[in-house]
């Protein structure tokens, strides 16, 4: 390889050159290198150092051009491409040279990505977050006999050993970040389904699910139960409680089994979807339900209270309800929560 990069550089023909690049690496691949074998044979090649950083380990490999393992600190890449696989980045290649780029970088860059995502995929050090949504399915669907969707995990990269969280989202940034972040010592899987993004952990970090993401988290040891329980937790979860688990639902979960004719005739419920014509006093009554006293719903939505008070005698009104009474509250309450269901 030493001889063929020495020969590569003096070459005069940029085509030619190219050409050579693309062979070059193909030839590694064949030889089935490992990353710092591929990142030594770059920096030979470039004559320049070469490195790679895997987002999931946060491994770097750094070599000079005599092959020696570059010393720290790196100096600013020159020229940089990501790593990809399966659509989602994995990582990122570069180059450390000190005058302007060769004209055959960006090219020796795309092939040494290429090259590195293959070796990923061989050896799996830092495996992709997206998985294939059919694979996923299986693992989670309750018609899946135990030996299928044990094999359906096995080949997601989860061991027979190890707990498998469910956690149903629905996210405005892509379902991998989101994965990483609940589980960033992997191993973790996420997919689209539908219009709910499933994600498959080892283990599931709350407090790391970033903001404008709502996520229902499954109980259940079973794949397929967690999912059903995941799903479910994710029907309730609002505005103020974006993060919510199963199990800390309780009875509340019965109301998710409520047919949805039975819900929408129910006169509560009726009342309630006139409240939430006023986006103002949906908030406040969601705020005071959720508060449980008037000062703390006050606080919460930065008004005086008397300015609440007056709000909620109106929203009781609408409901031909007594929402400082106890009973009254827990009926705004129900019916609040199966007006949110009805229009999840």
């Amino acid at each position: 390889m030493e001889a063929l990069a020495a020969r590569l550089s003096q070459l005069d023909s940029q085509v030619e050159g190219a050409i050579r690049v693309v062979m070059f690496y193909d030839t590694l691949m064949r030889r089935r290198v490992d990353l710092p074998a591929l990142a030594r044979a770059s920096a030979s090649l470039a004559e320049c150092v070469a490195g790679l950083r895997l987002h999931g380990t946060g491994r770097v490999i750094r070599f000079a051009p005599d092959g020696r393992e570059a010393p720290a600190p790196p100096s600013p890449a020159s020229t940089t491409t990501p790593i990809t696989l399966d659509e989602e980045e994995i990582g990122t290649v570069w180059l450390e040279r000190s005058g302007a780029p060769g004209s055959l970088d960006p090219l020796l860059l795309d092939r040494l990505a290429i090259a590195a995502a293959a070796v990923v995929e061989r050896y799996g050090p830092a495996r992709t977050t997206m998985a294939d949504p059919a694979l996923v399915e299986l693992a989670i669907s309750s018609d899946s006999d135990e030996a299928a969707r044990a094999r359906a995990l096995r080949l997601l990269g989860f061991a027979a050993d190890l707990p498998v969280r469910v956690v149903a989202v629905r996210s405005p940034l892509p379902l991998d970040r989101v994965g990483t972040l609940l589980c960033p010592s992997r191993p973790v899987k996420a997919a689209p389904l539908a219009d709910v993004g499933i994600i498959l952990a080892t283990t599931v970090d709350q407090d790391r699910i970033p903001a404008g993401v709502r996520a229902g988290i499954g109980a259940a040891e079973s794949p397929d139960r967690s999912w059903r329980e995941a799903r479910t937790a994710l029907r309730f979860t609002t505005s103020r409680r974006p993060v919510l688990h199963y199990a800390g639902l309780g009875a509340l979960a019965l109301l998710a089994q409520v047919p949805e004719d039975a819900a929408r005739d129910n006169a509560d419920v009726a009342a309630m979807a006139r409240v939430a014509g006023d986006p103002g006093d949906l908030e406040t009554l969601e705020t005071y339900c959720a508060a449980g006293s008037l000062r703390r719903a006050a606080d919460l939505l930065h008004l005086h209270h008397s300015s609440v008070a007056r709000r909620l005698e109106q929203i009781g009104k609408t409901l031909d309800l007594d929402l400082t009474d106890p009973t009254g509250l827990m009926r705004a309450r129900l019916a609040l929560t199966a007006w949110q269901l009805l229009n999840d």
